[in-house]
């Protein structure tokens, strides 16, 4: 019998007994909750790397992003830093969604702030407002974990994706150092918890963390799920010996820019 049950089944706990629906609202709740120390708490918790991994996902996708008249969006792109990180390289359109309006207005002064032009829009990412093939990249860090139905989001975005495009999905994922794997499963799972809770003053966000990440497949069978809805090419890169993983891939098929 294996620990979690089929991915396609899968998704976030919080609120998962009584259905997506639930699901979706428990975590919208939670992050309109979080948000004034959202950005401050991911920076503390991760000693920084947060900032790092999400470059790297940037460029991942940069030659794809720099292209002229390309249109890429960052979903569950909470305060937007990811999509600001697109915006760096953007030669075309870059958008943000996510279903938390505390966390979209912090990600509008942040792009006001930065002097970059990203489009942010309310939107859930298991029903995307995009026409089927109508995206050239589509990203999300450390958002993909709190969908209600994994499998039905990577449906959503392989339909949204036009042929060539590309996913990159940033998360956390297993530690794969024998030596650091208790000790940082130790902090993950009691200290950062309790710390996160006292600076964000909301009972029960920052223990849902460790929660949500026991759940979420590891690379292997995040990698498989992404071939299995029809995504080619899929690699994927771990980051600090696997505590966040990027996952890379490509929709099958030759776009109007090429693959």
């Amino acid at each position: 019998m294996t620990e979690n049950p089929p991915l396609a089944s899968r998704g976030s706990p919080l609120g998962n007994v009584d259905g997506p629906a639930a699901t979706a609202q428990a975590v919208r709740h939670m992050f309109d909750q979080v948000a004034p120390r959202y950005d401050f708490l991911n920076h503390f918790l991760s000693l920084g790397r947060d900032i790092a991994w999400r470059k790297a996902t940037a460029r991942e996708l940069r030659q794809v992003v720099a292209r002229p008249r390309s249109v890429v969006v960052d979903v569950c792109c909470g305060t937007g830093d990811l999509a600001l990180a697109f915006a760096r390289h953007a030669a075309g359109t870059v958008i943000g969604a996510d279903f938390s309006k505390p966390m979209l207005r912090r990600a509008q002064v942040k792009a006001r702030a930065a002097a970059r032009p990203v489009i942010f829009l309310e939107a859930d990412a298991l029903t995307l407002p995009f026409r089927d093939g109508s995206l050239d990249a589509i990203g999300a860090a450390f958002g993909f974990r709190n969908l209600a139905n994994y499998g039905h989001g990577l449906r959503e975005m392989h339909r949204v994706l036009k042929p060539g495009g590309m996913v990159a999905i940033l998360e956390f994922s297993r530690m794969r150092w024998p030596l650091l794997g208790p000790l940082f499963r130790f902090y993950f799972n009691q200290i950062l918890p309790r710390l996160g809770t006292w600076i964000s003053g909301v009972a029960g966000a920052y223990h849902y963390l460790p929660d949500s990440v026991s759940r979420f497949p590891d690379q292997e069978q995040l990698a498989a799920a992404l071939r299995e809805v029809g995504f080619s090419q899929v690699r994927y890169r771990n980051f600090s010996g696997g505590i966040a993983t990027l996952h890379v891939g490509q929709k099958s098929g030759r776009g109007v820019n090429g693959p």
